[in-house]
């Protein structure tokens, strides 16, 4: 993976990540531009595919200071650039068992705009309290695992 622009870290908590997939983005000029400069945010953002299309919907690229009036707006929907087999899959997969798409990252990859989607199903509040205790326990089994590999007390 190249230079990571934007981290959707809440995506992780809300959803259940079943698959992840890359995904190119068609942007704009003064996009690449911002995204280079690291103004986005993808917390909000969410992928569909409607006739075909895949489609990045609710992501905001921060206008480019530099560019005036060539600016688009920052809230469009951009198209992403998948393998018509990917496509067909993906729907499949969106239709039957109610899954989303969601962006976790936002990336370059050889100098080309990249988001990597998570096939994503949704968490119930008492299970993200679960998965949050759970993580809270191992880290405090291995706390007291290296404590005691040292010859501390525990």
């Amino acid at each position: 993976m190249g230079d990571v622009v934007a981290t959707n870290r809440k995506a992780r908590h809300e959803y259940e990540i079943l698959e992840t997939l890359e995904a190119g983005i068609a942007l704009t000029g003064t996009e690449v531009k911002s995204l280079r400069a690291g103004r986005c945010s993808i917390q909000d953002g969410y992928a569909v595919i409607r006739n075909g299309e895949a489609t990045l919907k609710g992501v905001h690229i921060a206008p480019y200071e530099q560019a005036a009036h060539h600016n688009v707006d920052p809230l469009r929907d951009r198209r992403l650039l998948l393998h018509r087999r990917e496509l067909r899959r993906l729907t499949q997969q969106l239709e039957e068992r109610g899954f989303t798409l969601v962006p976790l990252k936002i990336y370059f990859k050889r100098g080309y705009a990249k988001v990597e989607l998570g096939l994503a199903k949704g968490r119930h509040t008492y299970d993200k309290r679960r998965k949050l205790r759970d993580e809270d326990e191992k880290r405090r089994t291995d706390e007291a695992l290296k404590r005691y590999s040292r010859g501390q007390q525990v």
